[in-house]
């Protein structure tokens, strides 16, 4: 169908349901170089990427200092978590559902390799996503709008119609993400921010559950060509 807009859905947060297991594990690990932050603080940057989210809750001290120990420790603290990880109810069936519609279904993530593969395993998607990305993809992380970017590139490179896009994303950081990259997105409440941040930060709408997301794709502009 020329013309559908790709879809470039959000892994962690809104696929599979990790944003407190990286909260805790971060927590941990700024702990373990006498950083005591309030749990609630850091969890309000989940979805900004490792590379800048040290700076933001620390300074640039901290970020040269201890910065690379911090992140490297968040990863070994956060494999310890994964296996709690589970698909957030409704995810792989949006996933066969924006297939069926025939858009182009982009997994898109700035995580570790190991956990974006271990992420499509648990999902099942590994024949249903057009493609996805990873660390590897992206020289910055959210806020920056590369991963949106790349996604793209994965998309419109494998000869996909330029149709436009959209995003599903959970967070804060992902409306702001894929506003920068000129693609709107449709936000769940899922990642744990709230109604009104998400729309703030540029959400086009809002949505419960992927479950009502779903439910409600034909009322959805954001879907159509542009």
């Amino acid at each position: 169908m020329p013309g559908v807009a790709a879809a470039i859905l959000d892994i962690d947060g809104t696929l599979v349901d990790t944003n407190y297991h990286h909260t805790i594990a971060w927590y941990r690990a700024f702990r373990r170089h006498d950083i005591l932050l309030p749990v609630w603080r850091i969890h309000r940057h989940i979805g900004m990427g490792g590379d800048q989210l040290v700076t933001a809750l620390c300074g640039k001290d901290a970020e040269d200092e201890v910065g690379e120990e911090i992140r490297s420790d968040e990863k070994d603290l956060y494999a310890e978590l994964i296996d709690e990880v589970e698909p957030i109810e409704g995810a792989r069936d949006l996933i066969v559902e924006l297939r069926d519609r025939e858009h182009d279904v982009v997994l898109a993530s700035s995580a570790k390799s190991d956990e974006v593969e271990h992420y499509i395993d648990l999902l099942d998607a590994r024949e249903l996503a057009h493609a996805w990305t990873t660390q590897a993809d992206v020289d910055a992380t959210k806020p920056a709008p590369d991963l949106v970017r790349a996604a793209l590139e994965r998309a419109q490179g494998d000869g996909t119609d330029d149709g436009g896009a959209f995003m599903v994303g959970d967070s804060t950081w992902d409306c702001v993400a894929a506003g920068r990259a000129g693609v709107p997105t449709l936000a769940l409440l899922t990642g744990g921010f709230a109604d009104a941040e998400l729309r703030e930060a540029g959400a086009s709408a809002v949505f419960e559950s992927l479950g009502e997301l779903r439910g409600r794709l034909d009322e959805l502009p954001a879907l159509t060509a542009g």
